[in-house]
């Protein structure tokens, strides 16, 4: 068994829980967009933590079995890091909160982009994470240079890509799923 077809068995899972965790961030960003700064905090952090915490759990159990599990557990720890101090800090200032999470955003779009051209292997697979990567990267690019649009603009922006991340990262899980079972049946 090849170290890529072990990592897929291993991570396909936290790839749906974290599009999952995704899409209602999401939701909540863009039909709500009116929250209360302290509402945004509380809700950016869970989504943040189930992402660290899937990605730490992925990170360790890729030890040995995936090329890239370095890159998984250190986002993981960037994420489980920026949560954290969210949810200790909710009355943070709206620009502490928006350099937060573009910094955040940038560093998994950059993560996300490397991954795709130097460790996966399916087109899908590289396809998805390149979209995800690069919508995280611009997402935390207009957040960075454009905070005077701040407020509902802001909620939105983070809203939309959450809504881009989520299925990107359930095709990405059935992706992989549908690669084993493949790999499965090739085997009888």
């Amino acid at each position: 068994m090849n170290a890529e077809k072990r990592a897929l068995e291993t991570n396909w899972w936290g790839l749906t829980i974290r599009g999952i965790a995704a899409i209602l961030f999401g939701i909540a960003a863009v039909f709500w967009p009116h929250l209360t700064l302290t509402t945004l905090v509380i809700l950016f952090s869970a989504w943040v933590l189930i992402d660290g915490i899937v990605r730490i759990v992925s990170g360790l159990v890729g030890i040995g079995n995936q090329r890239h599990w370095f890159l998984t557990l250190v986002m993981g720890l960037v994420e489980l890091g920026v949560g954290v101090y969210l949810i200790r800090h909710q009355s943070i200032t709206f620009a502490t909160l928006i350099l937060l999470i573009a910094f955040t955003l940038i560093i998994v779009g950059v993560i996300e982009v490397v991954t795709a051209f130097t460790i996966l292997a399916t087109v899908t697979s590289k396809t998805l994470s390149v979209i995800w990567g690069l919508a995280a990267t611009l997402a935390g690019i207009a957040l960075l240079f454009q905070p005077e649009s701040a407020g509902v603009a802001f909620v939105w922006i983070l809203g939309l890509y959450a809504l881009i991340a989520g299925p990107v990262l359930i095709a990405t899980s059935v992706d992989a799923r549908r690669l084993l079972d493949e790999t499965a049946g090739r085997k009888k």
